[in-house]
């Protein structure tokens, strides 16, 4: 399987990163991993990620919505106005345990591609892959 450039984790939960991260890896599914704790972080990742010579910036983001700091809805607000030009390319995939319907509603207007509950799995990477990069894991 053809790997993706990176995923940037979005979570403040540290377990969850550490599993999401595992998975990920063992799956062999992108060049680089990052966490970010909250959505702040993740938006000083991407404007770094930005200068050249850096070519790290993530095909896939998997996000939380409740963090502190910058939350999932507000790091989604800040991330449109980024320049259209550096967000071509990025798919950004909301993980989440439970949403009320206001949350999802509000989704609705924000750039995502889609929703996944937790826990992440590999048929939900599988998923996530074939929907949005036409690609899939390997047979076990």
């Amino acid at each position: 399987m053809l790997k993706l450039s990176g995923v940037l984790l979005v979570d403040d939960d540290d377990t969850t990163n550490y599993l999401n991260e595992s998975l990920l890896r063992s799956l062999n599914v992108a060049d680089q991993v990052t966490i970010a704790r909250d959505g702040l972080e993740a938006l000083t990742l991407l404007e770094k990620q930005r200068e050249p010579p850096s070519s790290s910036k993530p095909a896939l983001i998997l996000l939380d919505v409740n963090m502190p700091v910058l939350n999932g809805m507000e790091f989604l607000e800040a991330y449109q106005r980024l320049p259209a030009a550096y967000r071509e390319g990025i798919i950004i995939v909301v993980l989440t345990t439970s949403m009320n319907s206001q949350d999802l509603a509000r989704l609705d207007e924000l750039p995502i591609a889609g929703l996944a509950s937790k826990p992440l799995t590999s048929e939900k990477i599988n998923t996530i892959l074939q929907l949005h990069f036409q690609r899939q894991l390997p047979e076990a």
